[in-house]
Parts: structure tokens; sequence; C-alpha cells
């Protein structure tokens, strides 16, 4: 029997078969995603962590993190163990020795969230260092709240139909890449991203896209591509800027009215603060942008309705606030800010849901706590709180101290995926007493953990499906049953819980079947779609009504910006910020800035490192789930991730299509395999995150699967943000000439005999 399940790529159905499992995309899905064919991959026994086990060495006091054996334990010992060690740093170190990794993309279920999940637990027993941000965007976060006041450019931007119906221009600085578009965090029902932006190139709309790939805006749109330099999309939006302005072509009135600090920028870029004038000329040897395209581009966006569409990529690398920053300056400039298809956005095709309105209502979720414990940190910054307890650091005006921890416990998310420099990271992992860690997999995290706890996938038990930019609440229902001896994240907790004493705090007396009806019913009381739980159930899905999908960025603050003042400290959008100022930070004044980054301290083409290394999201899988599966597995070659390569770039280094090479840079190493294509701005390579790292022949490369962040740096974003820097890097790429060794990322470290 087929059951309907919800992914964060999309709604399908599912059956197991004598030929496995067979996965059907939601009929009315005009575009599903590619990323379904994975699916079946969660349920490979050869991958999956089958039953409770426990590092070796630590069971003997000794071993390394990472590079051990486990033994399966029964669960009753496992729970013990983690049990004990939970009460043991509690009641010696206190709580906030504990750090409660996780991130939030294990599930599109709402019940079986695993952030959630952990969270709740651990504010049960006492609370638990936490982190702030996300490495997708831990400049913006920090950045937005000052110079706008709140998340709305990523959270409530201009929707999709209003783009397609009233856009002119866009300008797309780090485009709009379809890949990213097939993924929502809680799901998606119906992916629309493509067909509104062949709506609008229908309709007559002019595309510029400005990154080094040419395919992160889709072919058949017939943009013009601008392929600055990596990392100085910021001189290019301050020139853009300065041409604006020095010509008379720029919104005077709004500026006056809508914006606070424009003095202060001008006198920035009119060169009269530091003697340099942001000019296309300027921007020119910075970018490699011809000074006369630039000026051509600013008059396009001056005489056309015209939106400004910032990616998230562009703040994940040093002065990661300033293009953010600049680019938002830029949209002010032109003054067409709270206008049907004018103004700026954040994150247009970073997520499916952006650009779409959200739901005017809450939606079911599990209530997670209250935490007593105040200490936190950035999320990117991981390594460096568990190598430096006590060190100080800045973070957004404060000065923090990185609290001792003394056990990791995660659940859902893999850190070895999302972080930088993973041999630090490896590092990091070896100093705590303990790491527990749930896993559906034997993913480098788990293999980095003392206790490794099998979890269970969506297939293997119910949920509630749903998310706010998404109008379906979906009953996700259980396809086969828990592989080996897994369990759900909830099972676990409760039997922690209980073996701590405190298991009606954290079950309130409920299990699975009782929670999935008590939070649906409790949403019910709210908003009543006319059904029981039991009656829901049944049917399998709700489409759940929202307010029209027409939603401009800053309407009415442009209406009148008194009467709907920002919250700034001005009420207006800062183009420079008093408070940001007073903090002093070298690495992110108080207005946009071009501040060259390290990889720019030797030319490009130059120095031990000539190349960029742009290390982006895969278009094959999400994030590092499921990379054994068929969508990514496909993208391989010779069982290494793909890595593209211009043709000149190639040709100087002897490389053709299929040879396996070594990247290196100033931090590490990773084999790849050559893929060469016209699509990628010379002097730049692409190699995308996610392939499972593997260190397993250290003599040869820090990654031999293709794994990114075995080269990337791990430095904060700026002192205000301390957000992720993984998305550029510079490297050489150089011929493997011997056989590569054989893949070790997807065997178990199981002890066997």
């Amino acid at each position: 029997m087929y059951r309907q399940q919800s992914s964060h790529w999309g709604l399908f159905a599912a059956a197991s078969t004598p030929d496995g499992l067979d996965v059907i995309a939601d009929p009315d899905d005009p575009n599903p995603a590619s990323l379904l064919r994975n699916v079946p991959a969660a349920l490979d026994e050869r991958v999956r962590v089958l039953a409770p086990h426990v590092r070796k060495g630590w069971l003997e006091g000794g071993g390394e993190r990472g590079r051990d054996e486990y033994v399966a334990v029964s669960w009753a010992e496992a729970v013990e163990l983690a049990a004990g060690e939970l009460d043991r740093v509690r009641r010696t170190h206190g709580n906030e020795a504990i750090y409660g990794g996780s991130y939030g993309w294990g599930s599109a279920g709402r019940f079986h969230h695993a952030q959630s999940q952990i969270h709740r637990f651990l504010n049960v027993i006492g609370g638990y260092t936490r982190s702030v941000n996300s490495y997708s965007l831990g400049a913006a976060t920090p950045l937005l709240r000052h110079i706008v006041g709140s998340d709305d450019p990523i959270s409530r931007p201009t929707a999709w139909p209003v783009l397609a119906e009233h856009t002119e221009h866009f300008v797309c600085f780090g485009g709009i890449p379809a890949k990213n578009s097939q993924v929502n965090s809680g799901g998606i029902s119906r992916h629309s991203v493509a067909g509104h932006l062949r709506r609008a190139r229908e309709r007559g709309a002019r595309f510029t896209l400005i990154s080094p790939l040419r395919d992160d805006l889709a072919a058949e749109l017939d943009a013009e591509w601008l392929a600055p330099v990596p990392g100085t999309d910021t001189a290019l939006m301050l020139a853009l800027c300065h041409v604006l302005i020095e010509r008379g072509w720029h919104a005077e009135e709004f500026l006056r009215t809508h914006c606070a600090g424009f003095e202060e920028f001008w006198k920035y870029l009119s060169g009269a603060a530091d003697g340099t004038a942001k000019s296309p000329q300027w921007a020119e040897q910075i970018c490699g942008i011809d000074a006369a395209v630039i000026v051509g581009l600013a008059e396009s966006m001056a005489t056309r309705r015209t939106m400004v569409t910032l990616s998230w990529s562009l703040q994940r690398a040093r002065h990661g606030e300033q293009p953010l920053w600049a680019g938002i300056a830029l949209a002010c400039v032109l003054g067409q800010i709270g206008l049907p298809g004018g103004g700026f956005g954040h994150g247009y095709g970073a997520m499916a849901g952006i650009g779409v309105r959200p739901l005017p209502y809450r939606l079911p979720k599990l209530p997670q706590g209250v935490n007593p414990v105040r200490q936190y940190i950035p999320v990117a910054r991981i390594a460096d709180m568990l190598l430096n307890p006590g060190q100080e650091y800045e973070y957004d005006g404060e000065r923090r101290a990185y609290p001792d921890i003394r056990l990791v416990y995660w659940a859902g998310g893999n850190p070895f995926h999302h972080h930088q420099d993973l041999t630090r990271l490896a590092e990091a992992f070896g100093r705590p007493e303990t790491v527990i860690v749930h896993d559906p997999f034997w993913t480098a995290t788990a293999r980095h953990a003392d206790i490794v706890f099998p979890a269970t996938t969506t297939l293997e038990r119910n949920d509630l499906g749903c998310a706010r930019e998404d109008r379906a609440l979906v009953a996700m229902r259980q396809v086969v049953p828990p592989l080996g001896e897994a369990r759900s994240d909830f099972e676990i907790f409760s039997a922690l819980a209980e073996k701590l004493g405190l298991a009606q705090e954290f079950t309130e007396d409920r299990d699975e079947w009782a929670w999935l009806e008590h939070l649906y019913e409790q949403w019910r009381q709210k908003f009543d779609p006319g059904l029981d739980f039991a009656q829901f159930w049944e049917i399998g899905r709700l489409d759940l009504p929202g307010e029209p999908d027409d939603q401009v960025l800053y309407d009415r603050f442009r209406a009148d910006p008194d009467e709907n003042p920002l919250p700034t400290p001005s009420g207006r959008i800062e183009l420079f910020s008093q408070r940001i100022d007073s903090f002093g930070y070298a690495d992110c004044p108080g207005h946009p800035a071009w501040l060259v980054p390290e990889e720019l301290h030797v030319p490009p083409g130059s120095g031990d490192f000539p190349l960029f290394l742009v290390a982006n999201n895969p278009a094959t899988r999400l994030h590092s789930q499921l990379d054994h599966g068929a969508t990514s597995a496909d993208s391989k070659v010779h069982d290494r991730e793909p890595m593209r390569i211009h043709p000149a770039d190639a040709a100087e280094r002897g490389l053709s299509t299929g040879d396996i090479v070594r990247v290196v840079s100033a931090t590490g190493s990773a084999l790849a395999a050559v893929v060469i294509s016209d699509a990628v701005r010379p002097g730049v390579v692409q190699l995308s995150t996610g392939a499972w790292f593997d260190p397993s022949a250290p003599e040869v490369a820090t990654c031999i699967h293709g794994n990114p962040n075995a080269v990337t740096r791990d430095v904060g974003t700026s002192s205000l943000a301390q957000g992720c820097t993984g998305q550029l890097t510079r490297v050489e790429v150089r011929p493997h000439q011997a056989p590569p060794p054989p893949l070790r990322a997807y065997d178990p470290p199981i002890e066997t005999g």
C-alpha cells in the first residue's frame, strides 16, 4: 500500500515492494524535485546504524574519535551509559557544560523534528548551551536586525506572483539557482519558482546574472552573464551606487525620507572620507567587470522597475555582511523599495518558500520549553568553543567567552557537512569528555561519537508535515517498520528521561500517536478546519487557506515611513548605523564598505593557490542527506564528487574530464573528479558541498571523497556576526597520478569477529 509522506524536497507516496521502495511524486506538483530519487536509499541497511553502539576506545578508556571501532550494545546499556554521563556532567560541571547540537533538517515532520526533540529534552533536564543563527544566514541575521530591524527581507519578501507581473529587470547577485528551490524547510507541496521566472521572461523582463557560475540562473531566462572575481560583489555594488548618484539617476527624495545616514555613506562613496572614489573605473580593477558595462547596468536599473536579488551565498564569506548591506544600499539609491516588483530581496531561490506569503496563523509543532541556561555561541563557532574554553571573542557588540563544554549531544544534522576545516573540527570533537549522537546513518558525526543511538527516518514513523510557506498539512504515514533496532528521537529521549526520573515532564504521559492528536487538536482550537484528528488522518491532507500572494516588501513603510517606521533606532533603513559604528569593528564599519578579504590579498591567478574554489550547495541532494542515493550517486565520477573547471585552466594543468585531482589549499586537501565546463569563470573551480567526509587515507588527502570543507577556512565573517565563511577559498588543482584509494565513507566502523 502506498502511503503519503512529506519531505523537504516535496510530497510523495511510497510503498515497499519486492524490488525495494517505490516512490511516486505528488501528481499536483508542477515541477517535482529530482531529489525524490534519493529517498529509497534511506532504507539501505549497509549505511544504517542498526543497533545502539558505543565506541570501543571510550569503553576501554582510550582510542580516538573518528578512527575507532564500535561495538553493539543493548538498548538498556546504551541508555544507562548516556543517562549516567548526562547526570554526571550536569551535577559536576553544571548544565552549561552540555552543548545541544542540531540543525533542524532531519525531517519535514513537526513532531519528529530532531531539533525540537533534543531542545525539549535538554530543557527538561535543566538546560544546555545553545547556538544562534545558522550556517546559511550567519552574517545576514545579525546585520538585518541593525539596518532594517527584522528578517522581513528573508521571511516576507515581495511575492513571486508580483515579481512575475511587475519586475522589468532582475539583477541577480549570486543568481537564483533552480537547484536550491527544489527544497524547503518543513516541506513544499508545489514547486513554482521556475514557473514564475518563466512568466516574467515571457512578459519581457530582463535578467542580469552576476556570479562566477553561469548556471546560477536558468538558461531559458536568456540572462546577461557578468562574472566578477569571486568575493568582489560589494565593489561592484558600490560602483553602481556611485554611478547612479553622480549622474543624478538616484532617488534623492527616498534617500532623504526613508533612509538614515546617506550623508556618511556618500562621503565614503565619493572618496571624501578616504580619498578613493568608488567609481566604475575603481571597481573594474577589483572585480574585472568593464567600467562601461557597470555604467550601462546602472542606467538600465534606473530606467526599469528593478529587483535586486541577493543570494545567501554572498554572505557566506569573509566580510559577508558587506555585500548584503551594499545590495540594500543599492536598492535604496534606486528608490524602488516598496513598489510592486522593485526593491530587493534576500534569498530568492535559496529555498522554495522564499517569496511565498507565510500563512497568517501558527501550525502544529512540538513545544520545546524554556532553556534556563543563558550561554550560547554563534553556530559556526563550534570548533572555537570546543578547542578554546574560556577564550573571549566579539559578537554583535558584546565581548563573550566560550563555555567549557564537557558533553556534546547531537540529534539531527551533520556538522561534518556544514562546518569548515574538518580536520580542525575533528580535533575539536576530540576534546569533550563524552559525545552522544542520534543518527540513522554512519555519518562522520556518528563516527565521532562515543554513544550512537540508531534513529529512525521519516519513512519509519508517523508525523505531521507542514511549513509556514506552504498551504498543505499532511498526514505523514509510516511506510515501513523501523530498520533493525532503530527508534525515534522521541522514544530515545523518553527512555533517557525515565532513567533520569523526568519521564512525565518530557512525555506528558503521551506516546507518538497521542502527541500527534494533541498537537493537531491544539492547533484546531485556534484554526478549525472542520475535521477532528481522526478525520484528518483518514483524509491525509488539508489544503490550508492563506492570504493572497500579493505581498510587497515595505509597501506600507514606503507609503508613510512616519506611520509605519521600521524597528531600527531611526525608524528608517540605516545606510549608516551608529550602533554598529560604536562597536569599533575594523572588519565591519558603520556603513557598507569594500574590505579586501584574505582570498584577495594575493592577486587572482598568482601565488601557491591561484584558483578560487566556490563551494556551493549541491544540485543532487539536500546538504549531505542521502549522499548515497540514486540522484547523488549518478553525479559522482569514479566515486568522487565532480569538480568543474574552465577549459583554459584545465588545459594549463593538463587535465581532462574524468581525471582524479587533488584540490589543495592552505587548510587541507580533497580528491575530486574533473568536469571541464565553460559555465565557470576562468580562474574558478566549483565543488559542491555534501559528499560524506572520508579521511580514511590521510597520506593521500584530507578527504578522499571530495568534501570541500576539507579545504575551507574556519574563520568568522566578522566580529559583528561570526558567520560561516565556507563559500570561497583559494586552491590549486593537481593531477592525482596513483589509483585513488577505495572510498570508506559508507562502510560502517563496526567491530567484526
